[in-house]
């Protein structure tokens, strides 16, 4: 139990030497990539540099040590840290606002971390692939427009302001650009795309960031009236109780059910991407304890909430990373770097770091994926577009998120609301051809074939198909079920219903196909012995198997048929044409003749029949 919840004591117990040089360069070059990504994130959620270099170190340790994948590398990402803003934008200002930020970290990691002691690692799939495209694209358009006054040096008015509020007042103050900042962010930008051009390894953000403080220091630059970045405490991430307060629990609530949803769908995404490559087995619910603790444990250490990192992720196991302790490694380098390096970083420039993130929210569009999801189909397509607008436009980001996830269930509902019903025409399995339940021509013979989940919401798509289907005028209906996976009580009663009318009309219906479970099903509503139970054929290894012996059986029905009933038919059909021709004046006659048929038990869908023409005449 003790290796099942703390992975990394496995780890250490059969740890192989051979390993650590490997982990040792993978979490080096881990750390040199979380540097400026760390500060950029935390400035992304609205807060100073250095509380995203302890998420770097302290979520990267406790998720490496608690989680399940071996290269997933925990702390601030771009998606979660928008969230944090987007939360926590109401409350900038306010005296408590630190307080309120490291209780809402407490409360997403004790969300992820009951959902991983409860076993519902498998919630996650209720979030789908399109939402998180079209919410991570319209994030980066949120973050680029955010840092347009950063890059420009342009300094705004006090308050808090929404993304579309600053784009306006940053084009209002557009006369005080500062060309030196401008330049210093555009160069960062350069260096960062170009570096990356020639080798994907280079941390051409930190080159980029370490050019820029160098020539501020060099130069003297902040004579300027270049925004810096400003002192960063060189220490260990400090100690500070939360105060669990009632009424603050419950305002960051709804905040915090989405960042433990979205950093859980992250961090089990990209665990997922990297165990395909390295054939790791994994346990979903382990990682969302991982995560719990990551997070319930930094937010006691001035930690923004974080998820998996895809970038740092593929970077660890890219760099020959073997093991978790990579991850942990990566975080006590973040920390080495800070308590030795901490007293430089004040020379960083704002713009510098405005260019870093305008790069990694560019980053952010996935142009594939976009792509894929808008040509795939048109539920993905309006699921992806609906959460990107959202995400511009919506005033919390939760929302964006919500409407995402309820238009993508909506859509599902509509889409299992349509009962699988087909009619097939034809005289054999191998013959039988797919006909539209409208413009059916009919034979002696029908097949209905029914497929997927029967339940309640598509039991009255079922019924009216049912009766489409029944309205061909064959007199032997052959139900075949063996492509039902499951039927609720609601569907069970649509298909009692169907072979009660059946017979009420004269029709024979003949079920195949049918699994033992759902056997079952249709004992317990008694539809095996409306039927008769010599009419229903269970399913068979081989394919059509059980619909071909349907289908003998529908012609030995239609054999037994007598020659004298055949006779009677004929007699009344010449009889009632005249009876039509008049109108209904000798109605004596034509009860005489109803009631002759009702004598034939095999003519009763005759008499169906010409009570319908009847009704019309």
């Amino acid at each position: 139990m003790f290796k099942n919840y703390f992975p990394l004591y496995e780890t250490i117990t059969t740890y192989r030497k051979d390993y650590l040089r490997s982990d040792i360069v993978a979490a080096l070059t881990v750390a040199v990539v979380a540097l400026p990504q760390s500060m950029a994130y935390a400035i992304i959620a609205g807060v100073e540099p250095v509380y995203g270099l302890y998420a770097a170190i302290v979520l990267a340790i406790l998720g490496s040590a608690f989680g399940n994948s071996n290269h997933l590398a925990t702390g601030p990402t771009n998606a979660i840290s928008l969230l944090v803003a987007g939360t926590m934008g109401l409350y900038a200002g306010q005296q408590n606002f630190y307080e309120m930020l490291f209780m809402l970290t407490f409360m997403v990691g004790a969300i992820q971390f009951l959902m991983g002691v409860l076993k519902l690692g498998k919630l996650v799939n209720y979030v789908s692939h399109s939402v998180i495209v079209g919410f991570t694209a319209g994030a980066g358009v949120i973050i680029a427009l955010g840092q347009f006054n950063q890059l420009l040096g342009i300094s705004l008015p006090k308050g808090h302001f929404s993304t579309i509020e600053k784009v306006v007042l940053t084009v209002e103050h557009i006369d005080q650009i500062n060309y030196i900042a401008f330049g210093l962010g555009l160069g960062t930008i350069l260096v960062n795309v170009l570096l990356k051009k020639i080798n994907k390894n280079l941390p051409g953000a930190l080159l980029g960031l370490v050019f820029c403080a160098a020539a501020v220091m060099l130069l003297d630059l902040s004579r300027f009236g270049i925004k810096l970045t400003g002192n960063i405490p060189s220490a260990i991430p400090p100690f500070k109780m939360l105060s669990f307060d009632p009424g603050m629990m419950g305002s960051l609530a709804g905040g915090a059910a989405v960042i433990a949803v979205i950093g859980l769908v992250e961090a089990v995404s990209i665990s997922k991407a990297i165990a395909a490559q390295t054939q790791q087995k994994l346990d979903s619910n382990q990682e969302f304890i991982g995560q719990g603790v990551a997070n319930m444990g930094g937010s006691f250490l001035g930690c923004i909430a974080g998820s998996g990192s895809f970038t740092r992720s593929a970077i660890a196991y890219q760099n020959g990373g073997r093991t978790r302790l990579a991850g942990v490694l990566a975080g006590v380098a973040v920390l080495v770097i800070l308590l030795f390096l901490a007293p430089y970083a004040k020379y960083i420039p704002s713009a510098a770091l405005a260019g870093v993130i305008m790069v990694v929210a560019y980053s952010m569009i996935d142009k594939n994926a976009v792509r894929k999801v808008l040509t795939s189909n048109r539920n993905d397509a309006a699921v992806l577009v609906v959460t990107f607008l959202a995400t511009i436009l919506a005033p919390d980001l939760e929302y964006a998120i919500y409407s995402g996830v309820i238009i993508s269930i909506a859509l599902y509902l509509k889409n299992t609301g349509a009962a699988g019903v087909r009619l097939l025409e034809g005289d054999s399995p191998g013959g039988f051809r797919e006909a539209d339940l409208s413009t059916a021509a009919g034979s002696s013979v029908t097949a209905i074939d029914l497929g997927g989940d029967l339940y309640f919401g598509s039991s009255m798509d079922l019924d009216e198909k049912l009766e489409r289907a029944s309205s061909v005028g064959s007199r032997v209906m052959v139900v075949n079920m063996g492509s039902v996976s499951s039927i609720d009580v609601t569907s069970l009663e649509i298909i009692e219903n169907f072979v009660k009318r059946s017979s009420k009309e004269g029709r024979k219906v003949i079920i195949s196909g049918v699994r033992p479970g759902i056997y079952r099903s249709l004992e317990k509503a008694h539809i095996t012995g409306l039927v008769g139970k010599d009419s229903v054929f269970m399913s068979e290894r081989e394919i059509f198997g059980s619909l071909a012996r349907s289908l003998s059986a529908a012609e030995a029905y239609l054999k037994e048929m007598p020659a004298a009933a055949l006779q009677t038919a004929a007699q009344v059909a010449g009889e009632l044409k005249p009876v039509a021709a008049v109108g209904l004046k000798p109605m004596v006659r034509l009860v005489g003749l109803l009631e002759r048929l009702l004598e034939e038990p095999f003519l009763k869908a005759e008499v169906y029949a010409m009570d319908v023409m009847l009704r019309k005449v």
